[in-house]
């Protein structure tokens, strides 16, 4: 089972907001996801963003692969880069 970091779009019609979830990559994007590991809203000026961080490092070194913009959205909140330590300070 492949699991994927992506991203499922809530909201209403023009207005998104996204939950970051972990999901098989086989599930639809808005259907079946294991766990919700944050939030983020890009229509706030300074894009509102919040993960659970623990959980998102407990998922990528299980083998959790981020979608693109995931990654981007890790990598401006700085958890990639803890997880790059984490990984490579062994």
């Amino acid at each position: 089972m492949a699991v994927k970091i992506r991203l499922t779009r809530m909201g209403s019609k023009k207005k998104p907001f996204y939950r970051i979830n972990v999901a098989d990559s086989r599930a639809p994007r808005d259907g079946r996801f294991i766990e919700t590991v944050g939030t983020y809203n890009p229509l706030v000026a300074e894009n509102q963003i919040t993960i659970k961080e623990d959980r998102v490092l407990e998922w990528l070194s299980k083998g959790a692969q981020p979608s693109d913009t995931v990654r981007n959205i890790l990598s401006k909140a700085g958890v990639m880069a803890k997880f790059h330590d984490q990984k490579f300070s062994k």
